[in-house]
């Protein structure tokens, strides 16, 4: 049973450890934009998926506010895609961004048609969840030659392996703690453990014999 837990446990916490670095790490989709505009949006327990108002504004409810929006259409699938544009300011997750309006003044600009697309690599974090109604948040957007450009992401590689060898490092060093301070320390318990146990059946013993001797008599 506590194998089984344990195996829950790890699952579990390696499944979140999973999500948020899926959710927070830029990734790049190269898309053409077919349309930007702005949308007052009310916001309800999907709320934690939103970023926040404009750096400078105050006096704003949190409930809801006018939010920019980029509409695309992907070119590896030719399905519609559509991005949120917030400013993260310096929460999380920590991109720093403050330009969201230079942002859509970029997308603007770079609106195609269908007959004349211009494509461009649009770096964006979160995910689009139509039943949350939650959308991937638009961090960069630059044109590409062509719909088959390709994007290779060096920071999620650099931080991944950096990740993956602090894991390793602290496991390694685990390790040699547990064997070198627990182990010789649950050793000791469990060999004390079993010679209580000796100990107990040698005396069970000899209230047996002692009353086999009256038994006897």
């Amino acid at each position: 049973m506590l194998t089984y837990l344990k195996w829950a446990f790890w699952i579990t916490f390696w499944g979140f450890v999973l999500a948020i670095l899926h959710y927070t790490l830029p990734q790049n989709d190269i898309v053409r934009i077919v349309d930007t505009d702005v949308r007052r949006v009310d916001f309800g327990e999907n709320s934690l998926f939103w970023a926040q108002q404009d750096v400078g504004q105050e006096g704003t409810t949190t409930r809801n506010r006018d939010i920019r929006f980029i509409d695309t259409v992907r070119a590896k699938n030719g399905k519609v895609m559509v991005y949120r544009n917030e400013d993260t300011g310096w929460g999380w997750p920590p991109y720093f961004k403050l330009d969201s309006s230079n942002l859509q003044a970029e997308a603007n600009d770079l609106m195609s048609t269908k007959d004349n697309p211009q494509w461009v690599s649009l770096r964006h974090y979160g995910w689009r969840n139509e039943f949350l109604s939650i959308f991937p948040n638009a961090v960069h957007v630059k044109p590409v030659e062509g719909p088959d450009h390709r994007v290779i992401n060096w920071f999620n590689i650099i931080f991944l392996t950096i990740c993956a060898a602090i894991a390793w490092a602290i496991r390694v060093r685990w390790v040699r703690f547990r064997e070198r301070r627990i182990d010789p320390v649950m050793e000791r318990v469990e060999d004390n453990l079993e010679a209580a146990g000796d100990a107990v059946a040698e005396r069970r013993g000899r209230f047996r014999r002692w009353l086999d001797s009256w038994k006897s008599k």
